[in-house]
C-alpha cells in the first residue's frame, strides 16, 4: 500500500498514519523525519541539507526530492509507505510523480482529511507540550488531559502552549495551507486517486480508509 495523507494542520494526519502503520506494517514518512535522518547519517545530500538548516533557511525542493527518492529506495518501503503531509506544493507533487515513475512505484490512494476550521482551531489550541526538551510529551486539555493540571505525567515538568498553537498563529497556518497546499486536492482529483473523508473521529477515518483500500 502506497498512500499520501493530505490535510490541514490539526487534521489528524499523524494519528491516522500511526493506525495505518500498525495495520499494514509499513513506514510513515514525513519531510522533517527524512531530513533529520539524512543529516544524522551524513549522506552527501544530507550534508547539503544541513548547510541550509544551520543557516535557518528553507531546504530547496531539489534537495528534499533527492532525499525523498533515497528514502523510497530503502528496504522497509518495499511493501509500501505512508507519506505524511508530503508533498506540500504542486511542484513537489509533480516531482514526486516523476520519481515514482522512475522507480516504477504505483500510487494507490491519496487521502484528503477534511476537517472544519473551527474544529482544527479547537484541537490545536487545546494542545499542551511538556516544557522539558528531553520529554516533549503532548497532551490535549479536552481529549487527553494530564493527571495533574499543568504538569506532565511522565516527568512532572510544566506544560506549555506552543507559540504556533495560539488561535492567531493557527489561523495564519491555515491561511498558508489554503494558499500552498490545498491546491493539491484538485491536483490529485484530476489524477483520479483522491479519496476525501470527513476526519472527525480517527477510528472512523481509519476504517473508511481500510475499506477503500480493499475495494
Amino acid at each position: 500500500m502506497r498512500l499520501i495523507l493530505l490535510g490541514a494542520p490539526g487534521a489528524g494526519k499523524g494519528t491516522i498514519a500511526n493506525l495505518l502503520m500498525n495495520e499494514f506494517s509499513i513506514p510513515q514518512i514525513s519531510t522533517g523525519d527524512i531530513l533529520r535522518s539524512a543529516v544524522r547519517q551524513a549522506t552527501e545530500i544530507g550534508k547539503k541539507a544541513e548547510e541550509y538548516m544551520k543557516r535557518g533557511d528553507l531546504v530547496p525542493d531539489t534537495i528534499i526530492m533527492g532525499i525523498m527518492e533515497d528514502r523510497l529506495l530503502q528496504p522497509d518501503c518495499q511493501k509500501g509507505f505512508i507519506l505524511d503531509g508530503f508533498p506540500r506544493t504542486i511542484p513537489q507533487a509533480d516531482e514526486l510523480k516523476k520519481i515514482m515513475a522512475r522507480l516504477d512505484i504505483t500510487q494507490d490512494i491519496v487521502v484528503n482529511l477534511d476537517v472544519p476550521e473551527d474544529e482544527i482551531i479547537r484541537r490545536l489550541t487545546s494542545r499542551r507540550t511538556c516544557s522539558n526538551p528531553d520529554c516533549q510529551a503532548i497532551y490535549n486539555v479536552i481529549s487527553m488531559p494530564p493527571k495533574k493540571e499543568g504538569l506532565c505525567d511522565i516527568c512532572g515538568s510544566p506544560l506549555i502552549q506552543r507559540d504556533d498553537e495560539t488561535e492567531e498563529a493557527i489561523k495564519n497556518r491555515l491561511e498558508t495551507y489554503l494558499e500552498k497546499t490545498a491546491p493539491l486536492i484538485e491536483f490529485y482529483r484530476k489524477e483520479g486517486n483522491l479519496f476525501t473523508v470527513k476526519a472527525l473521529q480517527s477510528q472512523t477515518v481509519f476504517k473508511e480508509i481500510v475499506k477503500k483500500l480493499k475495494e
